[in-house]
This record gives structure tokens, C-alpha cells and sequence, in this order.
């Protein structure tokens, strides 16, 4: 990963005192732990697996996708492809919700908006695209029952970002770049990456997820 420069730096630190005060606003903190309990455990809050701040009354969604079992999503990017097998045995509402927002063209022109080196990239968001409101607060306006399994946080792993409340994925999705076992059965894995880990240990924040189509294999 380049250096990030001084100007990227004092904006992030802007976003990220924004999103802060969202959270506040709203009694929504992201990931495993608050700031302070972050601290407290010697994590930093760049260790939590964040995400979405909703607004008002969102529905809880099922999906109406019926998954087969051998679809695979394959994430198109400037830096190359990246395909994910599901696991819907495990996951079946969140996988299904995925295929639905794939299929219907959602994720085209959204960024991997978060890169944390040695932990996850995150991506999904539609305001990456359409710029409504701040980048990593978005979503598809509904939001998922927690479908926690015993899959683990290992390098590839794809599970759903979500903020405090555990019913509150959406859209917004990462990929583990190393094992992150502090994470196990509080997000929903549904996914793994099967090919292409190198081009997710090359995204940088902003590159554009151009495409994500599905496939049947057997």
C-alpha cells in the first residue's frame, strides 16, 4: 500500500470525525467494541469491522433469490478480478440478498471506500458512487437479520459489515486480510475468496468495483 499523502490524511481524519459524531447522533458505533472498549482491549477503533448509520425506520429484508448453491460472484476491478463462493448453508439470507443487489447492477461503480492494511478491506457502498451523503453511512434501505454461523475470520474471508444494532447489514461487505478471530460470531460470514487474493491485497481506497456478476459452477 503507497504512502497516504498529508492531504489524504487530514481528510480522512475529517471523514472520520464525522462519522463519530453520526454515530453519536444516532446511538450507533461500529464493529466489536466502542472506542473506549476498543482502547481499553488495545485495539484501536481502525480494528472494527464498521459500517452503516440508518436513518429513521429501515425494513428488515429476506430475499425473495432463490441460491442454488454454485453461484460464485466475481468482482471486476482495474487492478483484476476477485471471485467469492458463498456459503449458503450457513448464511442463506445474506447470501441471497448479495446475488439480489449483484444481479440488479447495485455494486457497479461503488469503491472499496476503506482499506485497513493487515486487516480488511470494505466496500459497497452506493453514496461511493452517487455521493448522497458520507461515504461508509450507506445502504441498499433495508437491513438483514444476523445470520452469526461458526465460520471463522481467516484470511478471505467476506462477511457483511454492520453497525451497532446486530440486525443492521445491509450492502456494505469485507474481505479479511488476515485472520481476524476477535471478529468470529458477531458478523455474518457468507463468503470466502477463492481467487484473486492478490488483487484484494493490491486495493487502495476509491478503487471502483466496475462490476460484480454471477456465475454457476459446478
Amino acid at each position: 500500500m503507497e504512502a497516504r499523502s498529508i492531504p489524504y490524511a487530514v481528510a480522512a481524519a475529517a471523514a472520520l470525525a464525522l462519522a463519530m459524531s453520526l454515530w453519536a447522533v444516532h446511538g450507533c458505533t461500529s464493529g466489536r467494541d466502542t472506542p473506549d472498549e476498543a482502547h481499553s482491549n488495545g485495539r484501536t477503533s481502525s480494528e472494527e469491522a464498521s459500517v452503516a448509520v440508518f436513518e429513521g425506520e429501515v425494513p428488515v429484508h429476506t430475499s425473495a433469490v432463490d441460491v442454488q448453491g454454485d453461484e460464485v460472484a466475481v468482482i471486476q476491478t482495474a487492478k483484476g478480478e476477485i471471485h467469492i463462493r458463498f456459503f449458503p448453508e450457513d448464511a442463506p439470507n445474506h447470501v441471497a440478498s448479495f446475488i439480489e443487489l449483484a444481479e440488479s447492477g447495485f455494486y457497479d461503480g461503488t469503491t472499496f471506500h476503506r482499506v485497513e492494511p493487515g486487516f480488511v478491506v470494505q466496500g459497497g457502498d452506493p453514496y461511493s458512487k452517487t455521493g448522497e451523503g458520507p461515504v461508509g453511512t450507506g445502504g441498499p434501505g433495508w437491513r438483514l437479520k444476523a445470520e452469526f454461523n461458526r465460520r471463522p475470520h481467516l484470511e478471505g474471508t467476506v462477511a457483511m459489515a454492520r453497525a451497532q444494532d446486530p440486525d443492521s447489514a445491509g450492502s456494505q461487505f469485507y474481505i479479511c486480510l488476515a485472520p481476524a478471530p476477535f471478529l468470529d460470531g458477531k458478523y455474518t460470514v457468507f463468503g470466502e475468496v477463492v481467487e484473486g487474493m492478490d488483487v484484494v491485497k493490491q486495493l487502495q481506497p476509491g478503487d471502483v468495483m466496475s462490476s460484480i456478476r454471477i456465475e454457476h459452477r459446478p
